[in-house]
């Protein structure tokens, strides 16, 4: 029971830094390319990064607990978008209260909500029982 729980960790890691570096990319390059601000661009790095995340805690994360696709799809876009709500509240305050540049906060904000998403997660979104 530990190991698994040691390698869902381990995957949760993985697949939540491949969602978080689409999701810090493609906010950076609708910046940069698009000329979108950044609360903006955060918005559309979190819509296309939430595919990569779903997909990957669904297939590797929480794989053993066989959740129906449907449900968990819905519930883990709930848990997704509240981590997302907390993400730009706390991405707007830190944009506005200092100075450090737009992407080394939205980088940091990301890693600050990695333990929430972990928890919902595991224990709701992805767990198979009602």
């Amino acid at each position: 029971m530990f190991k698994k729980f040691i390698t869902q960790i381990g995957w949760f890691v993985i697949v939540g830094c491949a969602a978080a570096a689409t999701h810090w990319a493609i906010a950076v390059a609708c910046v940069a390319l698009a000329g979108l601000a950044p609360l903006l661009a955060n918005i559309v790095g979190w819509l296309v990064a939430f595919g990569v995340s779903f997909t990957g805690h669904y297939r590797l994360t929480f794989r053993h607990q066989q959740a129906p696709l449907a449900r968990a799809a819905g519930r883990f876009f709930m848990v997704s978008a509240l981590g997302f709500a907390i993400n730009e509240a706390a991405y707007a305050t830190l944009l506005r209260l200092t100075a450090i540049r737009y992407d080394v906060l939205l980088a940091l904000v990301l890693i600050g909500i990695a333990g929430m998403t972990f928890i919902l997660g595991r224990y709701w979104a992805f767990r198979h029982s009602h």
